[in-house]
């Protein structure tokens, strides 16, 4: 186990494992930081270096900025695909603000979009099933009369319907979608279309399913749960099925346990006791009183068959229980699919999963993969080495002298187990993915601001982390299920020109282009790194929630340049490409929320009436496509 403590100074550390090059980089970034020019640095290489340079992104930047519209980069255009309420089949009422039901909006899109997925049917980049997640609600601007200022103002004033209509809003939705004439359109009476809710049956599978900790008086099986929650990031396996991460779903349950029962200490672990909610006032499964194990049946990856509106989605207990950002995979070299997962907490953790067994070459052949493999936490050492720790019931301390009994309880009690293993605590592990053009794994930091200077480690080298950060890791030999790796911290987040700060963007990073609370990411087709934030907004930075593009290559890694800005009070997620990079499809989350003390946030005055724009309806969350005017490849 690493301690913290005994670790050299970062400063130390980044001397020991960079190249001269790297170290230089590093300088001219800190001297601009402090008001130093490069000039005043020597070095040879890196003036030789500069005339060859050729910027990876073409895009004319955006200037930074907030306002209640959204703004892409000269040359580009945005066109809003689907919004919240918008019907999705034939028999779907429009959408009506005044008139909101639970069966209405079982038939339209849901709210607060988060992970986007595009898979091509018959091969085409025209055409192809949109899979969307819808993380959660925001009661006080889907419905009037609610407090915006009070989250228990709001809990105590919701009623029994809007609970309804806001289990209907939540889960996912399948569009098919087809491009004509420069245009994305959903396709009317699409065989494939589909809402998921927080009341569709789901499937629980995998080597927790049936225990008794899963069980409940609804589903004695221990095999069956009613609906997902809170599904925010997630990715798209190679055999077309969409996996889906649930966060936060501690704040759907209200009450609390007694000291002492079975369950206290699991529900201390997920920081239970936080609701957000009022479910549990109607719904007697999310009372934690009532219902203790409920809360063991959510916090899982679900996976869904988007060809099959009928299928039965599954909730894969062999990939942990957490609060999952997301679920991004690749196939390894030998065959077996990885899977990278952030638990999106402060002090939380980075995961890793392999199947067992290969990707079958067809659909039948992998439709329980992801039941059998090893999950394993990382640590990250000061020598910019780390290591996978494996997850395995009666292994390290994973045993009944410590309360594990089954490696269904390791799964049940996943942090945990990740903390006695050493496993080394992060800054919000937000979205992890890899890049498909050259195997590194870039992982997304969101904050920290509880860190203490006691608690700096080479992998999170700032106490006070208000920005956050992006770690690149590179596993040992190529190898994807490598139990080593190599690692880095690519950038620290925040404004270069505040020393205070120690951003470490690029000299060659603008005024526009650095950023804070890298969030959700996604590679293009030539293997390049778009980076969404959450919580880039007034309060914090001046600036709102966008995409941003990273050079990840070169003497100009670590460039960032700004591509596109959400409306004010709204959260930048799902960025995702077609396959031939013509459409980047991005998701605006909650606009009209708060951006500042003393700003409006409400059903009545929300901050913004995007994307509609009209007296009496409130923002919509929605789906975005960009495009490049006259055609061509984004960025």
């Amino acid at each position: 186990m690493s301690d913290p403590k005994a670790a050299p100074s970062l400063d130390a550390v980044i001397a020991r494992r960079f190249s001269r090059r790297d170290l230089m980089r590093g300088a001219l970034a800190a001297s601009l930081a402090a008001g130093i020019g490069p000039e005043a640095l020597s070095g040879p290489a890196a003036a030789a270096e500069a005339p060859a340079e050729t910027p990876a992104f073409d895009f004319p930047e955006l200037p930074a900025g907030i306002d209640g519209h959204l703004h892409v980069a000269e040359g580009y255009e945005s066109q809003v695909l689907l919004r919240w309420g918008d019907p999705l089949f034939p028999d779907a009422p429009a959408f009506d603000p005044a008139a909101q039901s639970a069966e209405r909006q079982e038939r339209q899109f849901g709210y607060n979009n988060d992970f986007v997925g595009f898979i091509t049917l018959d091969g085409s980049a025209a055409r192809g099933l949109l899979v969307v997640n819808h993380e959660y609600t925001n009661a006080e601007l889907m419905f009037p009369g609610l407090n915006a200022a009070d989250r228990k103002g709001v809990i105590a004033g919701i009623g029994a319907d809007q609970v309804a209509i806001e289990m209907a809003a939540h889960g996912g939705s399948v569009v098919e979608i087809r491009r004509e004439d420069g245009r994305w359109r959903p396709v009317p009476g699409s065989p494939y279309t589909r809402r998921i809710t927080a009341r569709t049956p789901i499937a629980l599978t995998g080597p927790a399913a049936g225990h008794p900790r899963l069980v409940t008086e609804a589903d004695p099986t221990g095999r069956r749960v009613e609906g997902m929650i809170n599904n925010c990031s997630g990715g798209v396996t190679p055999w077309g099925t969409w996996l889906s991460g649930e966060e936060n779903f501690p704040y759907y349950f209200l009450g609390a346990l007694p000291e002492g029962h079975a369950e206290a200490r699991n529900a201390k672990s997920m920081t239970m006791g936080t609701p957000q909610y009022g479910w549990g006032r109607f719904h007697p499964r999310f009372d934690l009183a009532k219902m203790p194990n409920e809360p063991n049946r959510f916090g899982w990856v679900v996976e869904i068959d988007p060809f099959d509106p009928a299928s039965t989605p599954k909730k894969r207990t062999a990939l942990g229980r957490f609060r999952h950002e997301g679920a991004a995979g690749i196939t390894a070299a030998d065959g077996r699919y990885v899977v990278y997962l952030g638990d999106d907490e402060r002090f939380q953790h980075v995961y890793r999963f392999v199947s067992a067994a290969r990707v079958a070459p067809d659909r039948a052949g992998n439709a329980d993969l992801l039941d059998s493999g090893t999950l394993s936490v990382a640590r990250f050492e000061a020598d910019g080495t780390g290591r996978w720790l494996p997850l395995v019931h009666g292994r390290n301390g994973l045993d009944a002298g410590n309360g594990f009994d089954s490696q269904a309880d390791v799964l049940i009690e996943t942090r945990r187990a990740a903390k006695l293993l050493g496993a080394t605590p992060m800054d919000r592990p937000e979205d992890m993915e890899a890049n498909p053009k050259t195997g590194r794994v870039y992982v997304m930091l969101t904050n920290n601001a509880k860190r203490t200077a006691e608690q700096v480690d080479a992998a999170n080298p700032r106490p006070l982390n208000l920005f956050g950060h992006v770690i690149e890791i590179t596993p040992d030999g190529g190898d994807q299920t490598a139990e080593t790796f190599r690692w880095e911290v690519m950038i620290q987040c925040g404004d270069p020109a505040k020393p205070e700060v120690k951003a470490t963007f690029s000299p060659r990073t603008t005024a526009d282009g650095w950023f804070g609370m890298p969030d959700n990411c996604a590679f293009d087709g030539r293997g390049r790194l778009w980076i969404a934030t959450d919580g880039n907004n007034r309060r914090a930075t001046g600036r709102a929630d966008g995409i941003w593009a990273i050079e990840t290559e070169g003497p100009r890694r670590g460039t960032a340049r700004h591509f596109l800005q959400v409306p004010v009070g709204a959260e930048m997620c799902g960025p995702c490409f077609t396959p031939d990079d013509e459409t980047f499809f991005v998701a605006v989350q909650h606009p009209g929320e708060p951006d500042e003390e003393g700003a409006l946030g409400s059903y009545e005055k929300p901050s913004t009436r995007w994307p509609d724009f009209a007296d009496g309806v409130p923002p919509r969350p929605s789906v975005v496509a960009v495009t490049r005017t006259g055609g061509g490849r984004i960025g």
